[in-house]
């Protein structure tokens, strides 16, 4: 016959330890779910710090291809621009020089004192008239070459400025 007492304490040290293996197997199944959803969330950063730097990265050469192209639309601008102010002062010349000619012209052709003064009047008029008529042309050429080489730059700007603020 065996000892109740000893039977107890076998039954008490099997009980005891079939606590501890279910604490033990408890602890390492929480320990094994934490570092997993730690991995998960480490995961899950690394892949949206990845999305970020990669958005930023497409942006960022988005804005440098911008630029170079706002760049280059502006200089071809400028040139078209430049030209034709280049042209209307070499018609600006060739008008001038022709009235010049005419006015010489028609001063030798002058038959009295009369006649002098009033052909220098009407030719200092039309002087005056057309320096004004030219000079408004020549002003308005100049603020188009102004606006066509700084126009792609400006919308350049404001496109870069909008991306900013999405």
């Amino acid at each position: 016959m065996t000892n109740p007492t000893v039977e107890h304490i076998a039954k008490a040290n099997t009980d005891a330890l079939t606590k501890s293996g279910h604490a033990a197997e408890h602890i390492v199944k929480t320990s094994t779910d934490a570092l997993t959803k730690g991995g998960h969330a480490a995961e899950h950063i690394v892949k949206t710090s990845t999305d970020a730097l990669t958005k930023s990265g497409r942006a960022a050469e988005k804005i440098v291809k911008g630029n170079a192209d706002a760049l280059t639309d502006s200089g071809n601008a400028s040139s078209a621009a430049f030209q034709e102010l280049i042209k209307a002062y070499q018609e600006l010349a060739t008008k001038n020089a022709n009235n010049l000619t005419a006015a010489i012209q028609a001063f030798t052709a002058v038959k009295n004192p009369a006649e002098f003064i009033e052909l220098q009047q009407r030719l200092i008029m039309d002087g005056v008239e057309a320096a004004v008529r030219d000079s408004q042309q020549i002003a308005e050429l100049t603020a188009a070459v102004f606006n066509a080489a700084f126009e792609p730059v400006k919308k350049q700007m404001e496109a870069v400025q909008k991306t900013a603020r999405n």
